[in-house]
């Protein structure tokens, strides 16, 4: 398996799957993901899980993606690369962004994924992804259901490449090839900057910066920002902090 880092250059589409707890999980989603074209698979986990039984579920048709699977400690760090990031979950709440069904979703992200770097990430079988997770992400998708609304893991991702797969013949132009949109590490070290000077001027507080930062991300997110436009709000940031910074100095 391949815990190297990501190649910024290369375009993918990937599957996510944060701090899986079984194994045979992987294996089966390395299985569907490959049945529909995706030949990428990244893990979030401390360990190393066990190759047999991951190899056992994915069958020798996606032993591939196991043997090539990256495995990175931290969210951050898997979702560093990509533009576009679907976060999947079940969990709703005030913090969190609007849902949309995985069929609805994917008619908005299927055109951003010629020339870019795209992931659908999925979290623990028990407890679903963070806020802190979903934070990374420009997307959230949740599987409508009758009742009970957890999925096998393996089921979740099946539905989510089949609508991405069904989704892509009419949704990439050559228009949408020309276009350098920012990964999450540019969107992360713009949203650092936007942070320090919203705390410069006293707009967040330690009792409202998460609020105020998670419902900035979301408005942004929406925006489909460019990389140089990122630049160019990190740069204002730049400068007025250090404005800020001049006039605090004793004359």
């Amino acid at each position: 398996m391949n815990d190297k880092q990501h190649n910024p250059e290369k375009s993918m589409v990937a599957i996510i799957l944060v701090r899986p707890k079984y194994p045979e999980n992987i294996g089966a989603s390395a299985r569907t993901a490959h049945n529909f074209g995706i030949q990428k698979l990244i893990v979030v986990t401390d360990g190393q899980p066990d190759e047999d039984k991951m190899l056992k579920m994915a069958t020798h048709k996606a032993a591939h993606m196991i043997h090539a699977m990256e495995i990175y400690a931290t969210t951050a760090e898997a979702t560093s690369p990509f533009h576009s990031i679907i976060a999947t979950t079940a969990r709703q709440g005030r913090q969190r962004p609007q849902e949309q069904s995985p069929r609805q979703v994917m008619q908005e992200f299927a055109p951003q994924v010629a020339g870019n770097n795209v992931a659908i990430m999925f979290g623990p079988e028990d407890a679903g992804l963070t806020n802190e997770d979903v934070d990374l992400c420009q997307f959230t998708s949740t599987i409508p259901t009758a009742e009970f609304s957890s999925l096998n893991l393996a089921q979740a991702v099946a539905i989510h490449c089949y609508e991405l797969y069904t989704a892509l013949p009419d949704a990439i132009t050559p228009r949408d090839r020309t276009q350098e949109y920012a990964n999450s590490h540019d969107l992360e070290g713009m949203y650092e900057h936007i942070e320090k000077a919203l705390l410069q001027v006293t707009f967040l507080h330690d009792t409202n910066q998460t609020y105020w930062m998670r419902n900035i991300r979301q408005f942004l997110s929406r925006v489909r920002l460019r990389k140089k436009e990122t630049s160019m709000v990190r740069g204002i940031c730049r400068k007025f902090l250090w404005h800020q910074t001049k006039k605090s100095e004793p004359v």
